[in-house]
C-alpha cells in the first residue's frame, strides 16, 4: 500500500507541505547544534548529554513561555522573523535571572493553515536567537490545526540551562540598601499587547502602517521590536564576580508583579519612575486609553526590561557592565524594610 496524504490534506492538514516548509530552515536550524547534542532534529524526543566534568552540582533550570497576542499584530504586519527571536529571548532571560546558561531550546508551533513564508521566518527567527547565545534548538513540534486558529497561530518555547548549586541567584541575600539598576527596554517586548491592541487599533482605529510624530517608526515597526535578551549582561556581572543577589525579569504584571517574586522576607522595593525614561509608545496607549498609571505599571514593563538588586557599594560598577554589554542602565530605587511589596513613586 503506498502512502497517500491527501485525504488529510483535504482536511486540511498538509504533511507535504510541512516537510517542505521545515526542509527550507533545516540548515538554519542545524546551526544552532552544540557538542553535547547526540542526535539531529528528527527523532522522537531530543538528547542532550550533559557534560558533568564542568560541574560539582549542576542543576537544570526549565521554563516555558509564550509571545501572546504580539503574534496578531504581526499578522497584521505579515512580519513573523522578530517573534522568532522574542520567544528564544523570553526564554532565555526566564532562567538567566537565577544565573542559568541557557542549553537548549525546543518550539511549538500551533497554525490553522500552514503558510510560507511565515513558517520560515517563524523558525528562521528562533535559529537566529539561538545561534547569538549559543542554545541548541534541540527539536519542536508544528501542529497544523484548521478550525482551531483560523488565520492565526501560537508560539510557545520551552528552555533548559544549567547553574552550579552554589552559585544559583535565589534573592535570598537581597537587603535593605541594596541599590535597583533598571535595564531599559525596547517597548513592549512580549506582554500587554491585548490591552495595546484595543487601545491603538479599536479605539484609535489606527493600523500597523500608521505613523505618530512621537514614534521613530510606524505602530507596526515599534510594537515589533523584538525583545531584548539580557542574558550578555547577566554572564558578564558574573564573570566579573559583581554580586547579583536577585534579578527580576519585567514581563507580564510590570515592576508591581515581577521584582516581589525575587525579594526574601521582611524587604520591600522602593522605585522612582522618574528615574527612567519611559517610551513614547506606553505614553500613547496611556493618553489614548485613558488609562491610570497603576493599570499601566501594572500591563507593561514601562521602559524597564530587567532589575538587578546589588549593595550600594557594587551599582556603578553593574551599571558599568550593563552599558559595556549595550544595555542603557540606570538606579532606580532601593530595597528597604517591608513587607515583599513594592512601591513606585512619580509614576507618569
Amino acid at each position: 500500500m503506498s502512502a497517500s496524504t491527501n485525504a488529510y490534506k483535504d482536511a486540511g492538514v498538509d504533511i507535504d507541505l510541512s516537510h517542505d516548509l521545515l526542509s527550507r530552515v533545516k540548515d538554519r536550524l542545524a546551526a544552532t547544534r552544540r557538542p553535547e547534542m547526540l542526535q539531529g532534529i528528527g527523532g522522537f524526543g531530543g538528547l542532550f548529554q550533559l557534560d558533568l566534568s564542568k560541574y560539582k552540582e549542576p542543576v537544570l533550570v526549565s521554563s516555558i513561555d509564550g509571545v501572546g497576542t504580539k503574534l496578531m499584530v504581526a499578522c497584521l504586519a505579515g512580519r513573523h522573523d522578530g517573534v522568532g527571536h522574542d520567544i528564544v529571548n523570553h526564554c532565555i532571560n526566564d532562567i538567566a535571572v537565577q544565573g542559568a546558561e541557557p542549553l537548549y531550546f525546543m518550539d511549538y508551533v500551533g497554525i490553522g493553515k500552514l503558510r510560507s513564508p511565515l513558517y520560515e521566518e517563524v523558525l528562521g527567527g528562533i535559529a537566529a536567537a539561538c545561534s547569538a547565545c549559543n542554545v541548541a534548538v534541540l527539536g519542536g513540534e508544528t501542529a497544523e490545526m484548521p478550525g482551531m486558529y483560523g488565520d492565526d497561530y501560537d508560539l510557545v518555547g520551552v528552555i533548559t540551562g544549567v547553574i552550579e548549586k552554589g552559585r544559583m541567584i535565589t534573592g535570598a541575600d537581597v537587603a535593605p540598601g541594596h541599590v535597583l539598576i533598571g535595564l531599559a527596554s525596547n517597548g513592549l517586548h512580549t506582554n500587554g499587547y491585548s490591552l495595546a491592541r484595543k487601545v491603538l487599533f479599536d479605539t484609535c482605529r489606527h493600523t500597523v502602517e500608521t505613523e505618530l510624530p512621537e514614534l521613530d517608526g510606524s505602530l507596526g515597526d515599534v510594537l515589533l521590536r523584538p525583545h531584548l535578551c539580557y542574558y550578555p549582561a547577566i554572564r558578564q556581572a558574573l564573570d566579573d564576580g559583581l554580586p547579583l543577589h536577585g534579578i527580576a525579569h519585567i514581563t507580564g504584571g510590570g515592576l508591581y508583579d515581577n521584582v516581589p517574586r525575587v525579594l526574601p522576607a521582611g524587604v520591600a522595593a522602593e522605585i522612582d519612575s522618574n528615574t527612567f525614561n519611559c517610551p513614547p509608545i506606553f505614553k500613547i496607549i496611556r493618553e489614548a486609553g485613558g488609562i491610570s498609571d497603576g493599570d499601566m505599571f501594572h500591563a507593561f514593563n514601562m521602559g524597564i526590561g530587567m532589575v538587578w538588586m546589588v549593595p550600594a557599594a557594587s551599582a556603578d560598577a553593574a551599571i558599568a557592565t550593563a552599558d559595556a554589554c549595550g544595555f542603557r542602565a540606570m538606579p532606580i530605587g532601593s530595597i528597604v524594610s517591608g513587607d515583599g511589596g513594592v512601591r513606585i513613586d512619580g509614576e507618569g
